[in-house]
């Protein structure tokens, strides 16, 4: 009998959390074959990565997952077999008293964020609280053994390998997506928060020798892009050139789309966590900007990333990467660490495809949460 789960999303940073919980649902259900049902509080942003949903509908069948609408007063459900509060989420007290009722009490973990620091792998399937009897335990994906790993579907890597080889299959994907690069041009993607270190990366773009097609998908940096580029509005579809440097409005895609969009540049930009995992099984150089946490903490998860991230790297690769990143993220010189990366660009490239590789060892996040349950009944 197919285990059921229910995966239970609360909307936070836009799509970072409905973008990590969509794509383990699909996972699980297509490559497990679990019943899942995904409990999301706000559809309009699901909407964004999933156009089909139909955000007046309480109830409805994406991909093989039942998607349900999560509302102030819960509407009452039974509790699945395995059900997962995705970073810290406080379940529906209703809901809570379901599981506390049922024969067999289900496995009932929070699926915390990702972080690279080093007590994760201490904590990691540990018990936490209890409620009426029903045991919740820890479960935090990662980057080292002994963590739950990281979403990875399937064969994606392969998929990857052998898109980034064929050169037809790039061109026609970009054309798509209306993108025409130059011969020769260095294509780039910039999805970020609000950043007023922007202005100083895109002057040294801008003045450099060589051209940059930089793809900005529609999201929250476009305010600080048009003050740098001095127009009212910017759009989906619209493209600017100042200098070496041509900036293109996309359209913000489907999630296979964006995994495309990745593998077709060279640079790519990234944010929150979702398309931070993303852009490393891309297998090419990136830049994160990690979300902003009250007194500076989110600094110490960049820092353990970095540390892990750049450690096979050259002391001078790795200190341009380390000042590029902590630019990013702190206000910092950008022109100065960009140019500083550049003149470590083959052994950074390099570099990157053997992390996603290296990474791509472990077990992916789905199947350690599968082998968990397993483990547990």
């Amino acid at each position: 009998m197919k285990a059921r789960w229910d995966i239970f999303c609360s909307v936070v940073d836009n799509y970072g959390d409905i973008g990590v919980t969509w794509r383990l649902a699909r996972q699980l259900v297509v490559e497990h074959g679990c019943e899942v049902r995904l409990w999301v509080d706000d559809l309009r942003a699901f909407e964004r990565m999933c156009p089909d949903i139909d955000v007046q509908v309480s109830q409805q069948w994406q991909e093989g997952v039942e998607v349900r609408h999560w509302p102030t007063e819960w509407p009452g459900a039974h509790s699945a077999d395995v059900v997962i509060a995705a970073f810290a989420c406080q379940l529906p007290l209703a809901y809570m008293d379901s599981m506390a009722e049922c024969d067999r009490p289900p496995l009932w973990m929070n699926l915390d964020y990702l972080s690279a620091e080093d007590w994760v792998v201490g904590c990691h399937c540990l018990p936490s609280v209890k409620f009426k009897g029903v045991q919740k335990y820890f479960f935090f994906p990662g980057f080292r053994p002994g963590t739950g790993g990281l979403l990875r579907e399937a064969g994606l890597l392969e998929r990857r390998q052998a898109f980034q080889q064929d050169d037809a299959a790039q061109q026609q994907f970009l054309q798509t997506l209306g993108v025409f690069p130059a011969a020769g041009a260095r294509l780039m993607s910039l999805f970020a928060y609000e950043n007023p270190g922007l202005a100083g990366w895109l002057d040294v773009l801008a003045a450099d020798r060589h051209e940059t097609h930089l793809l900005v998908p529609e999201g929250r940096i476009l305010g600080d892009m048009q003050r740098w580029l001095g127009v009212g509005s910017l759009a989906a579809g619209d493209i600017q050139m100042r200098g070496a440097l041509t900036v293109q409005v996309i359209a913000f895609v489907r999630q296979e789309q964006y995994d495309q969009l990745l593998w077709c540049c060279a640079f790519n930009a990234v944010r929150g966590e979702d398309s931070f995992v993303r852009a490393q099984w891309a297998g090419r150089p990136l830049l994160w900007h990690i979300y902003r946490q009250d007194e500076d903490i989110h600094l110490d998860k960049l820092d353990a990333f970095l540390a892990l991230y750049t450690a096979a790297l050259s002391p001078s690769a790795k200190a341009a990467v380390v000042a590029l990143w902590q630019a990013w993220n702190t206000q910092g010189d950008m022109a100065q660490s960009w140019k500083m990366l550049l003149e470590h660009w083959p052994e950074v490239s390099g570099h990157a495809e053997n992390w996603c590789l290296e990474q791509g060892l472990q077990a992916d996040l789905a199947t350690a949460l599968v082998q968990f349950y397993e483990s547990w009944i």
